[in-house]
């Protein structure tokens, strides 16, 4: 799969004009099917597709484990990529009622009173004790860089990482969109078997409420982003009981959980505090 592509451009400078070449990330639609019936068309780069639908599903809450993916099928067309998902008729159901509800969201959000309910269903509770050092995050997005190949080439590729307690990198997944990239590797632990409550996730972006719900329902209890934070995804981490951290640079961050203590289910603070 081509997840970039290298194109003319005219390099712009305050005193002269050349040209050049640029590598731009690819963002092509990708059509997902289950067991025929389309469920929505996402805009990602079309790498890792069986980790991205899988990652999907599970947000999506559409299944519980990949034991409930009976087939992925992966299809280029000339408009784009198809992927046809089989589930279990266990699952189907589910599915359908998703798909109901979805008809009424736009590219902007959630639109509608039923969406609203949506929103404010709340999360499944984090119930996994993480113990992290500071520096051990620190030491995460010290590596973060090494495992970002298609942004190191393009510029324009977000990264979610899962990182170890100690702060190791142990698999990253990068797209054009940053809900993408975390399905992605949601999906891809799934896969390998690998539980998202021994670790924690990293980000290479600004936290809204998508990200947070993402995170509480694969289970994983701390998030860090090294962009800001929205209120609401605060709100929602707080609810649900996911440390989480925003604004993570090499000098500082900021733990976004003590101003919500009162609402969250399991505090887990960091070892020497944030």
């Amino acid at each position: 799969m081509t997840i970039s592509r290298d194109v003319r451009v005219t390099r712009l400078t305050p005193d002269d004009c050349t040209a050049a070449s640029r590598s731009l990330p690819v963002e092509a639609p990708i059509a997902i099917e289950y067991n025929g019936v389309g469920y929505a068309v996402m805009m990602a780069t079309p790498d890792a597709l069986e980790d991205f639908v899988t990652g999907f599903s599970l947000s999506e809450r559409i299944i519980t484990s990949t034991d409930d993916l009976e087939d992925i099928d992966v299809f280029e067309t000339d408009k784009g990529w198809i992927v046809r998902v089989s589930l279990g008729q266990d699952r189907a159901a589910q599915m359908l009622e998703r798909a109901r509800v979805r008809v009424s969201e736009s590219s902007c959000g959630l639109c509608g009173m039923e969406n609203l309910e949506h929103i404010a269903k709340p999360l499944p509770p984090i119930s996994a004790q993480l113990s992290v050092a500071p520096e051990h995050v620190f030491r995460a997005l010290d590596a973060l860089r090494a495992h970002q190949p298609l942004n190191r080439a393009t510029g324009g590729a977000h990264v979610a990482a899962f990182c170890a307690p100690d702060g190791e990198i142990l698999l990253a997944r990068e797209d054009v969109g940053r809900h993408c990239a975390l399905d992605k590797l949601i999906g891809a632990l799934a896969r390998a078997g690998q539980s998202p409550a021994t670790g924690f996730f990293l980000l290479s972006s600004r936290c809204s409420y998508e990200l947070v719900e993402k995170t509480a329902i694969a289970g994983c209890p701390l998030l860090v982003t090294i962009s800001t934070a929205t209120t609401l995804a605060a709100e929602r981490a707080a609810a649900a009981g996911v440390q989480l951290i925003a604004l993570a640079r090499p000098d500082a961050m900021l733990d976004l959980s003590p101003e919500y203590n009162a609402s969250r289910v399991a505090p887990v603070p960091m070892k020497g505090g944030l």
